[in-house]
């Protein structure tokens, strides 16, 4: 049994079609075909229900799933352990929340240091990310703290304010109470804080409005499309250039950490190592 059959057999669970996996790997579909074929005569079991749709898993299937999973992770986790400490190498893939205003620095910096480095960055929000570092589908993720799972351990990263932004023709915290909420998917972190200063002021949003990027959000505000909730260190601009309005909550919603979560269970490859050691280097939290 070789490691790629593990790996094309676990694309072809995931993605349903040999086609879509023949085709992201530069294969010919009898390739992928011949590669499940024997992985089954080897197994003296079907792992797969061909239909018209596609593929789905045997019951067989779904147990060996299981097992090439913790394969892989152990195969990566074993190439990563040899690694030449002082020379890091390979894959590093990263989760952020879209606001961490010091991540081009970071990353910046790492990639410049380390060149053999394969860095790759995904953005999403706090909830979803933690739950891609949990399922090793990341590495790590910079997210804003909150309880997280015990299988995760967090680094410091940065303290940031929170701060209400409305466009300049609303002239009071009062008035923009009344306005439509601009802000991130459920699971955002800035979100969850917005919402439990509403609830506590027993308000109800007259409407939300979910965005992708923090740029959309700051651009609609300013055009006078809603209010929303960020870091005062990435609209500062905004507002020395009088395009927006800032107003103060309480610092039982404003004050918020970013931190960098990996799973604690994980072996400290020296790429992971050296970008911890980047991220305190660059730590912004003061005591």
């Amino acid at each position: 049994m070789e490691f790629k059959d593990l790996e094309i057999f676990q694309m072809v669970a995931e993605k349903g079609t040999i086609t879509e996996v023949a085709k992201e790997l530069s294969y010919v579909q009898s390739n992928i075909t011949s590669r499940i074929q024997k992985l089954e005569a080897e197994l003296n079991t079907p792992l797969f229900n061909r239909h018209r749709r596609g593929m789905t898993l045997t019951p067989e299937g779904k147990k060996l799933l299981t097992y090439s999973k913790k394969i892989l992770l152990l195969t990566d986790e074993m190439k990563k352990a040899v690694q030449n400490k002082n020379e890091p190498s390979g894959k590093l893939e990263i989760g952020t929340v879209e606001t961490v205003i010091h991540l081009p620095k970071i990353l910046s910096t790492y990639t410049k240091k380390y060149k053999n480095v394969d860095l790759s960055l995904f953005t999403g929000v706090t909830e979803d990310l933690e739950e891609q570092v949990l399922n090793h589908k990341l590495d790590g993720a910079f997210v804003s703290e909150s309880d997280f799972h015990p299988d995760l351990v967090s680094h410091d990263v940065l303290q940031e304010e929170l701060v209400l932004i409305s466009d300049i023709r609303t002239t009071s915290l009062e008035e923009s109470k009344e306005e439509t909420i601009l802000c991130f998917s459920e699971g955002c972190g800035y979100r969850a804080r917005f919402k439990a200063w509403y609830k506590d002021q027993n308000l109800t949003p007259r409407k939300v409005m979910e965005f992708g990027t923090l740029e959309t959000i700051l651009r609609s505000v300013v055009v006078g499309l809603g209010v929303a909730f960020v870091p005062r260190s990435a609209v500062t601009h905004l507002e020395q250039s009088g395009l927006i309005r800032c107003y103060t909550l309480p610092d039982q919603y404003s004050k918020i950490k970013t931190v960098f979560i990996r799973r604690a269970d994980a072996y400290l490859t020296s790429t992971m190592e050296k970008f911890i050691e980047t991220i305190e280097t660059n730590n912004q939290i003061t005591v």
